[in-house]
């Protein structure tokens, strides 16, 4: 069950993330946190797990170390570390986009379950979006993005496979899901990038 601990992660990921939308769009940047938690809790996680999706992009977008330090301070060194870790950065500005995922792909292989299972939901909660965005806008969807239309495949691909390997298995398997039709809509095969 989830207590008191959850709605002041929920009112804290909120206030955080106020004035922020998802990219390229109107869209309050909340609703990805309460989709990513809504995965987390429908997967079995438990409510460390759930508060850490809520605030998955806290440290990374919010204020770095100070918030990283305010998230264990109110929520638990548990949490803390599991934002931490799902986190590609907490610097700014942000090391170069390439380098930055290929080290978050790195530390998936090692990381422990909760931390695959708040980074798998969120990793697909993007995908999701990315395809829904791209039956919309086309190829015009790649201009929001740093990286291009290539890198983004290469990405997703690769996050794909890293939870293929190490699981969770369930969300491996819808974000192979979304990839592949993302590749079939946008004339990607999967191979290239």
């Amino acid at each position: 069950m989830l207590t008191a601990r959850f709605e002041e992660a929920l009112v804290f990921a909120t206030r955080l993330h106020a004035g922020q939308t998802r990219k390229g769009s109107d869209i309050p940047y909340v609703s990805h946190l309460l989709a990513v938690a809504a995965t987390v809790l429908e997967q079995g996680g438990g409510e460390d797990e759930a508060i850490a999706a809520l605030l998955h992009d806290a440290v990374e977008d919010q204020g770095g170390a100070k918030t990283r330090d305010e998230i264990a301070r109110r929520f638990g060194s548990p949490v803390a570390a599991i934002v931490e870790a799902c986190s590609d950065s907490d610097t700014v500005p942000k090391p170069p986009w390439r380098a930055r995922k290929e080290a978050f792909i790195a530390r998936l292989y090692q990381a422990p379950d909760s931390v695959r299972l708040v980074a798998a939901a969120d990793k697909l909660h993007n995908a999701r979006s990315i395809l829904a965005d791209y039956q919309v806008h086309g190829e015009a969807l790649w201009d929001r993005f740093t990286a291009t239309k290539e890198e983004n495949f290469w990405y997703y691909r690769t996050l794909r496979d890293a939870f293929m390997a190490v699981g969770p298995r369930a969300l491996a398997e819808a974000l192979d899901r979304v990839v592949c039709e993302l590749e079939e809509r946008a004339g990607m095969s999967s191979t290239a990038g």
